[in-house]
């Protein structure tokens, strides 16, 4: 279907060297748009980069840390003067931290909320700022979790709960901002998905079972495929006229 295409647009994808990231830079170049891969890691992003090249797509890999404000507008910068603009911007970086709260350290607690808060923000700040110079529009999303809807039962995650939270609000903010721009700004939050975000506890399978598994009713954990349709809608313009909207992909968990 022509409304789900993105001939001729630029994307980016922040945390796109692994997981979600991957899935989402993947299914944005098959749908026809030029991919920036954007990671820490540039080894990640030239590897998935490259891989998007080989089936017939076309990417780059940019290296930034997205709690840097100097990365992030180079970085950003480096998309638009490669490609000549930027229209979609997917600010997916993100760690997760678990642990009793009583015994997060101050540091923990701040490099959660830098990466998984203020590096959305400072991305969308980016993205926004290009945007609107360009005067054509775009689409913002911006990774959250169903974290940032409910606690996860059987988990510490204080810091990745709140942060998501965040994400969630800042998404809502920036979408009644931006939208005399045109600029629809999106959050997308994942449920339980089989990435290396949760590779700790995939390495106990009865904790995957009894935690995850049992508490979603689709029964089963989401593959960062899962996340292709999804973010193919948010981006392109077969959602014209959503903003504002916190997409849950969470295979029912948040339903209960």
């Amino acid at each position: 279907m022509d409304l789900f295409k993105l001939d001729g647009r630029v994307a980016l994808v922040t945390g796109g060297g692994q997981g979600l990231g991957e899935a989402m830079a993947t299914a944005l170049a098959q749908a026809g748009s030029a991919v920036a891969v954007i990671d820490i890691n540039f080894s990640n992003a030239t590897m998935v980069a490259d891989k998007i090249k080989a089936s017939g797509g076309n990417a780059i890999p940019v290296k930034c840390d997205v709690t840097q404000s100097d990365q992030v507008e180079a970085a950003f910068s480096d998309v638009a003067r490669t490609f000549g603009r930027i229209d979609i911007a997917v600010n997916n970086a993100g760690i997760t931290l678990s642990g009793p709260a009583e015994d997060m350290s101050d540091e923990d607690w701040k490099r959660i909320v830098d990466i998984n808060l203020n590096g959305v923000f400072l991305c969308a700040r980016e993205a926004g700022k290009h945007m609107i110079r360009q005067g054509t529009g775009g689409s913002i999303i911006n990774t959250a979790s169903m974290s940032g809807t409910i606690i996860n039962k059987g988990f510490y995650l204080a810091g990745y709960c709140t942060t998501k939270a965040g994400v969630k609000h800042l998404t809502k903010a920036l979408a009644v901002e931006w939208a005399k721009y045109g600029i629809r700004v999106n959050s997308i939050s994942p449920g339980y998905m089989r990435t290396p975000l949760i590779a700790a506890s995939l390495a106990h399978p009865e904790i995957v079972e009894e935690k995850m598994v049992n508490t979603t009713p689709l029964g089963r954990l989401g593959e960062p495929q899962d996340l292709a349709g999804p973010i193919l809608f948010l981006a392109s313009d077969a959602s014209l006229f959503v903003t504002g909207h916190d997409l849950v992909v969470d295979g029912g968990h948040t339903a209960w």
